[in-house]
């Protein structure tokens, strides 16, 4: 487990976390876990989840040019939690961009774990979704939806950035600190972030749930072995721009858009 995570033996302090954490997920990623719970729930009572798509990255104004602002926007507050995290495990002599191990200070070995672990789940992805496709309890997912313009790839690149940046370093790094204090084991960690990861993922139905349950496995293992969140940042962000763009570029070539 990283060096920063020391568990609190003090009741208030541990009430006064779970606090912290509550507010954090309530303006990040716990808030989207509500909303795709209720997102699956509108889904299954409209039709078969096979039946179904999910769009990501859509168009957000008809109008390019206050489409793009749009993006940029909703990419730049979308951020807003990761900096309130850092800001909070950030103390006196001690940097969180450092304890988390969310540097750059190691680049050909963090890439080199990201590409390892994003080929891992990239083939497991590709066959969870598959599989949850063929039994129906998967919807369709349109990983891109943008109109064709001169920013549509690189909106596409920060957008997949944004996911990367914001789910490992609040899912992982900062719940682990946080979960540590609590006094709970390493497995439960681990378990419970595996557990909200994929509970976000569930507007796109049950597959990509335990996919990206899986994904947190793994993701959460790596993490308490090596201390750097790095490495799944890159990794989540190879992902997504594979799917983004790939999907952007050769789609419709593969009858897929």
């Amino acid at each position: 487990m990283p060096s920063q995570t020391v568990p609190s033996t003090e009741p208030a302090g541990r009430r006064r976390l779970l606090f912290e954490v509550l507010i954090v997920l309530g303006l990040s990623l716990g808030q989207s876990a509500v909303y795709a719970v209720v997102n699956l729930l509108d889904k299954l009572t409209q039709a078969p989840l096979g039946q179904q798509t999910t769009t990501m990255n859509p168009t957000l104004n008809e109008r390019p040019y206050f489409d793009l602002a749009f993006q940029l926007l909703d990419i730049l507050f979308a951020l807003v939690p990761v900096a309130l995290v850092l800001f909070l495990l950030t103390g006196p002599g001690r940097s969180a961009f450092a304890a988390i191990g969310f540097t750059f200070s190691r680049p050909v070995r963090d890439f080199l774990f990201g590409f390892g672990l994003a080929v891992v789940i990239g083939v497991g992805t590709i066959g969870v979704y598959a599989a949850g496709r063929a039994l129906g309890i998967t919807t369709a997912i349109v990983p891109a939806a943008l109109d064709e313009y001169w920013w549509s790839i690189p909106v596409l690149i920060l957008s997949a950035l944004r996911h990367a940046i914001v789910e490992e370093v609040i899912v992982v790094a900062y719940l682990f600190n946080r979960f540590a204090k609590f006094g709970w084991s390493t497995v439960t960690s681990i378990v419970v972030s595996s557990l909200l990861r994929g509970s976000y993922h569930l507007y796109q139905g049950f597959g990509p749930f335990l996919g990206n349950f899986m994904m947190g496995l793994i993701f959460g293992y790596f993490y308490t072995r090596y201390g750097r969140v790095m490495p799944l940042v890159i990794a989540h962000a190879l992902l997504d721009i594979g799917a983004f763009v790939g999907f952007t570029i050769f789609g419709e070539a593969l009858g897929l858009a």
